[in-house]
């Protein structure tokens, strides 16, 4: 299978990385001059902590010259899915499957304004992965589960044949028929501590001992339970306390959430694509989500701030 990934960073490398080693033909697309000229020459290394494998892989600034691929994946942030699915249109042949690993809500419908709802499969994946160098990757993929599907539910052949060669590769990997209950469910769990531990600063460590912090939290998830109940999603818990506890499962106290380390970084954050897309639906729905829009509203703050920050000054 030749497959693509846009958007390789230290997930996508992880991911790549391991389907290039069960004899995929992968290329990475990263726009960092460094990387691409490191992988090319040097290979992809990946690292389970303990040991280390050198994988043959391709790695490009952009989609020129690849020709089309069997599957696309994109890995992007949510708010640059527009311009790199429009670039990537010299992937997409006859038969070419685009299936989307992003965080949040409304990747999808973009990428099917551009290639259509047809070629399109949703997925949520649990595998990890942090570049400790520019070529090396730490891949976390024991034991951690990806899940794909459908849009429309239905258990289709290529779903399913995604879903072995994924498996195959050691990437675990579950059809689903309820994807997109799948999806809300991660969005939940990125809606209890994202926007929290990006305005306060705290790590999970701290974040979880301000009791304050966790009523707001409760909040914020109630009011995405109840948008997404409004419009059909089954979820696999409707307990905002379960949701809680599970967004900080397994991780260390000094872990930051990706809304804190975007901030950190001087970037914009995925905001938009999380607690913002419970307010968009719960205005649809006719829905009001006050808590999650005071939490959009405190981190657009902080991004304007940011990156306005010499004008302030003056």
């Amino acid at each position: 299978m030749k497959i693509c990934i846009v958007g390789a960073g230290s997930l996508g490398s992880a991911i790549g990385g391991t389907l290039a080693e069960a004899g995929m033909q992968v290329f990475l697309i990263n726009h960092r001059q460094k990387y691409v000229d490191v992988i090319n020459t040097k290979g992809l290394i990946l690292t389970d902590g303990m040991t280390e494998k050198r994988v043959k892989v391709q790695a490009r600034q952009n989609c020129e010259g690849i020709g089309p691929v069997d599957l696309l994946i994109v890995l992007v942030k949510s708010f640059n899915t527009k311009e790199a699915i429009e670039n990537a249109r010299g992937l997409i042949g006859d038969h070419t499957i685009v299936m989307s690993l992003q965080n949040g809500l409304g990747n999808e419908e973009i990428i099917a304004e551009v290639v259509g709802k047809d070629r399109i499969l949703a997925g949520k994946t649990y595998v990890g992965g942090v570049m400790l160098r520019t070529g090396c990757v730490l891949a976390g993929t024991k034991n951690k589960y990806t899940y794909i599907g459908e849009l429309d539910g239905r258990i289709t052949d290529r779903v399913t044949q995604v879903a072995k060669l994924f498996s195959k590769a050691g990437l675990l990997t579950v059809v689903s028929h309820n994807i997109k209950g799948i999806l809300w469910d991660k969005l939940l769990i990125n809606t209890a501590t994202g926007a929290l531990s990006g305005i306060t600063g705290l790590t999970y460590g701290s974040l979880y001992k301000v009791p304050e912090i966790k009523e707001c939290a409760f909040e914020a998830i109630a009011e995405g339970i109840t948008v997404a109940k409004a419009n059909g999603i089954v979820l696999a818990t409707e307990d905002p306390e379960e949701i809680w506890l599970k967004a900080a499962e397994g991780l260390p106290t000094d872990f930051k959430t990706s809304t804190l380390q975007s901030l950190e970084k001087g970037s914009v954050t995925e905001i938009d694509y999380i607690n913002g897309a419970i307010v968009r639906l719960g205005k649809m729905s006719n829905i009001p989500t006050p808590v999650n829009q005071s939490l959009v509203a405190s981190i657009k703050g902080i991004e304007y701030k940011l990156m306005n920050v010499k004008e302030l000054v003056n």
